[in-house]
């Protein structure tokens, strides 16, 4: 019986609802691990997750019987539900509806994974709505200013 063989690099993006600077440092980093651990729970492999303040990218190999979709509605809701179990934030979290998805050959695993790792850096040159344009741009994703994530700046 043959077998089916895949190399599927996706980096996701995804952001806080209105865009609030409610990630902190006091949780941060358990919540990339949090992340890491629902997407190895889902039987996909976590490369890098890591964000900043009002959004997190996480770059992972997906197996070629899942649909991303479905990985980022989990792992948004379970993440949510993380951070207001533990009430790390005043009221309710909630993460914007949609997200960015991006793929990368094998040969680009190394440059994604230290553009994730180093999103604290990277932020103090440039805000997130110009990293995410930055993005859709580089991938010639064609898209509506109505239907972007919530911007604040």
């Amino acid at each position: 019986m043959p077998n089916t063989y895949t190399q599927i690099n996706i980096h996701a993006v995804f952001a806080v609802k209105h865009r609030e600077n409610i990630i902190t440092r006091n949780y941060r980093d358990e919540l990339h691990k949090y992340i890491s651990g629902i997407l190895t729970n889902l039987k996909q492999y976590p490369l890098a997750v890591n964000g900043w303040k009002d959004h997190v990218h996480i770059f992972f190999e997906m197996q070629p019987t899942s649909n991303l979709s479905d990985i980022l509605q989990i792992v948004k809701a379970n993440s949510s539900k993380w951070i207001n179990t533990n009430n790390f934030v005043k009221g309710k979290f909630n993460w914007q509806n949609g997200f960015g998805g991006f793929s990368y050959s094998k040969s680009q695993r190394a440059n994604v994974i230290r553009y994730i790792v180093n999103q604290e850096q990277h932020h103090e040159g440039i805000s997130f709505k110009k990293e995410y344009l930055n993005l859709l741009e580089k991938f010639e994703i064609d898209f509506k200013d109505q239907y972007l994530f919530e911007f604040y700046e």
